[in-house]
């Protein structure tokens, strides 16, 4: 039975407890519409409580009928529903950002916006096995490192996916049998979207080609990665309070400049020294998306060549500093 597989991934990864408030993104598609039914469901046995956020993209001649949808079925349950109505071609434009980073960005910023107002602790999206596949094959063909070939996790920070081991398949048929209708977003049989490639061309070949397990094998993967990088960043954090000199915060209470003992450093293994810059880096801007293989190891050879004063920018906003054997990254904006 689905629900009990769900039953277990929140289990499995301690999803949900009781007394949690879960806000749940919804669009009304096959796999959100199943969450929504499986987690109202759960909702009684685990005594957590949950509410719906719904976005209307504007994009979709349908999107009307997909917010109603939603909105009958939270009628139905009596949960309370958030919806947005955003313009994001527009602002894909206005921010120079393509149309799905800029769908994303809206979706998540109105799910935080959300949560903080019924005072939900967790946000249930509907990722499902299927999608962390497609995710690592365009992590792999953006040349990105073992982080990338993690894919999808079932729990990151206050997002959740209860449905993350479970096959797109698997909630199609759910849905026929529970007769829950889903609304079938067209856009998604168009190979307009890099991500739409991957799954009508890309997985369909090999999984008729090379591999009909193709979904399930790029799981055990990602699987297998997450343990290695869980353990490899454990190993960053421990090494980094090891070498850390001072992390220096402005009148915001922001970090602006991080020190590290340059000779420690340069004695620690190269994956680590890449980690700890990037670490660095994440606690001085909240993100590392800017920063590049290439970025990395110009800083490395930097700290190794460790002859008198010298200097890196590796983008307008950082600037890294060897002085008096230490190593400054310095936030310049």
């Amino acid at each position: 039975m689905i629900e009990e597989k769900v039953l277990d991934t929140i289990k499995k990864y301690n999803l949900i407890e009781a007394k949690d408030k879960v806000l749940l993104g919804v669009s009304g598609g096959p796999d959100s519409i199943a969450m929504f039914y499986i987690l109202n469901k759960l909702s009684k046995e685990l005594d957590f409580e949950i509410f719906v956020a719904h976005i209307n993209h504007g994009i979709r001649e349908e999107a009307t009928d997909d917010e109603q949808y939603v909105e009958k079925w939270c009628e139905k349950f009596g949960v309370k529903c958030f919806v947005l109505h955003a313009k994001v071609e527009e602002l894909a434009k206005e921010e120079k950002l393509g149309v799905e980073e800029t769908g994303r960005k809206v979706r998540y910023e109105f799910f935080d916006k959300v949560a903080k107002e019924v005072g939900a602790n967790k946000i249930a999206v509907a990722h499902n096995k299927n999608d962390n596949a497609e995710t690592v094959i365009m992590n792999i063909l953006r040349g990105s490192g073992s982080k990338g070939l993690c894919g999808i996790e079932a729990k990151q920070n206050n997002i959740i996916r209860p449905m993350i081991e479970l096959e797109r398949s698997e909630i199609e048929e759910f849905c026929e049998k529970e007769k829950l209708e889903p609304r079938i977003d067209k856009t998604n049989f168009e190979n307009e979207y890099t991500r739409n490639k991957v799954r009508n061309i890309v997985i369909p070949y090999i999984k008729e080609e090379f591999n009909p397990n193709i979904v399930n094998s790029l799981e055990r993967l990602s699987e297998i990665m997450r343990e290695q990088e869980e353990y490899i960043q454990e190993e960053t954090e421990k090494q980094y309070k090891n070498i850390v000199i001072s992390e220096i915060k402005n009148d915001e209470d922001e970090y602006n400049i991080i020190v590290l003992n340059l000779k420690n450093f340069n004695n620690l293994p190269i994956i680590i020294e890449k980690k700890i810059i990037l670490l660095a880096i994440q606690k001085l801007f909240g993100t590392v998306k800017k920063i590049e293989k290439i970025h990395l190891e110009d800083i490395i050879k930097l700290c190794n060549n460790n002859i008198g004063n010298k200097y890196l920018t590796p983008n307008k906003n950082l600037k890294i500093v060897i002085k008096n054997k230490q190593i400054n990254i310095i936030k310049l904006k």
